[in-house]
């Protein structure tokens, strides 16, 4: 069993893509819905080991703006488990004193799991532990563009100075401020790209890619990564200082 990381040693936030779910169904013969909802149980049990660890900022990234492209029938399935995480678990969250927001496009999803995400943070807006965001409809390309839109729109209109937007001022106009940028990013089942997930936020982010599926990444898998996060020596463009003679 990995040992609980030590709190001082933790990331601030950590981001997860959490890939697999077609493939552990597959390798056992399932639709690819039995992944899905495998994949449910797995979000539970991470969000858990965060919140015991202390983990201040907790990212998945739980539905792309990519994958309405799928098959009608599993987009179906996959918002039918949204609806049931929100139902279910909300009432967990709140009482773990986790602090649940949900960043993306509002506009696609249906109007009850809109209301059922709103409710969702409402009921744990005053919660002083982990701060856990679902990327639900999010792209990271479009989060960009949409700011930049709006600014260019305000420019134009005489209502923002151009030379006031530094990359510090562009992070207030994306749908993560308030949060910190992850500093380590996972991702499991063995692929290694981003994949449009926190493209702006992630410039010097850390990346642990895990060759485990989502549905079988364990609380001992999260807690061996993030112990080994520690052991790495974060430089931000810079260089290692020289040993002291």
């Amino acid at each position: 069993m990995a040992p609980v990381p030590a709190k001082e040693t933790l990331p601030r936030h950590v981001a997860i893509i959490m890939d697999g779910n077609g493939r552990w169904a597959r390798k056992r013969h399932l639709p690819r819905a039995a992944g899905h909802v495998a994949g449910v149980a797995t979000v539970r049990t991470i969000v858990r080991a965060a919140s015991d660890a202390g983990l201040e900022n907790l990212t998945l990234y739980a539905f792309s703006s990519e994958n309405w492209k799928r098959p009608h029938p599993e987009v179906s399935h996959l918002m039918g488990l949204f609806r049931a995480y929100f139902r279910e678990d909300v009432s967990e969250l709140a009482e773990r004193n986790v602090h649940m927001r949900v960043i993306g496009n509002r506009s696609r999803a249906d109007d009850d799991i809109l209301t059922m995400i709103e409710e969702g943070e409402r009921r744990t807006a005053g919660n002083s532990g982990l701060n856990l965001t679902f990327a639900f409809d999010y792209g990271g390309q479009e989060e960009i563009a949409a700011a930049a839109r709006e600014m260019a729109r305000e420019a134009a209109r005489g209502e923002l100075d151009p030379e006031i937007v530094t990359p510090e001022y562009f992070a207030t106009r994306l749908l993560t401020r308030g949060i910190p940028d992850p500093d380590l990013v996972i991702r499991t089942s063995g692929e290694r790209r981003l994949s449009n997930f926190l493209l702006w936020q992630s410039a010097y982010a850390e990346f642990a890619f895990v060759d485990t599926l989502w549905p079988d990444f364990s609380r001992a898998d999260f807690f061996d990564v993030l112990n080994a996060y520690a052991l790495r020596e974060r430089r931000f463009g810079t260089i290692a200082p020289e040993p002291v003679a």
